[in-house]
């Protein structure tokens, strides 16, 4: 019941939060007026005070430590976080890097363990299937055929169980031709 318009507003909140993103940057990739929303980004922490709360502590992490870090352990470092800087646009620059860094770059952790692991379970039983593409959170495969039936399991179950988390990781699927012909398998 979710409709591609939803989705683009739900993406653009969820990924421009992490991002620092304001009222007017919502209003200027949706239709909606800068009052809307920023109602719709209050409301969003209102309901997710966890997200405004993890905003607040990696920005106070990250000026104490010097870093943030990966789910595995992967560090970025900000100095200039560190030091009063007087430049305010490369601080806050720097925080929403600090913020998102975690949550990109632990994304990025989980599918390089995924791709070892399904190009090593590609190779144990003998497939033909290979990557050919990894596009941020996706994987692009060449199949044969003949081999479809195996490797979208495989895919699936490779990608979901990379990583355990608190919330299961859920991956879609799709075989085509082309990007412009994949439909759900």
């Amino acid at each position: 019941q979710v409709t591609s318009q939803m989705r683009q507003l739900g993406k653009t909140i969820n990924f421009g939060i992490a991002y620092g993103i304001t009222g007017y940057g919502v209003a200027a990739r949706t239709e909606l007026s800068q009052t809307e929303a920023r109602e719709l980004i209050d409301n969003y922490f209102a309901q997710y005070a966890g997200v405004k709360a993890y905003i607040e502590q990696t920005k106070r992490e990250v000026r104490e430590r010097g870093y943030v870090q990966t789910l595995l352990g992967r560090r970025r470092y900000f100095p200039e976080l560190q030091h009063d800087t007087r430049n305010v646009g490369a601080r806050n620059a720097a925080e929403r890097e600090a913020i998102n860094h975690p949550i990109q770059g632990s994304a990025a952790d989980i599918i390089k363990i995924a791709m070892v692991r399904l190009h090593d379970e590609l190779h144990a039983r003998n497939l033909k299937a290979c990557m050919t593409l990894q596009v941020h959170d996706e994987l692009v495969l060449e199949c044969p055929d003949d081999e479809v039936r195996v490797v979208a399991p495989l895919v699936r179950e490779t990608m979901e169980q990379a990583y355990p988390l608190d919330s299961k990781l859920r991956v879609d699927v799709a075989v085509g031709q082309n990007w412009d012909e994949m439909a759900n398998f």
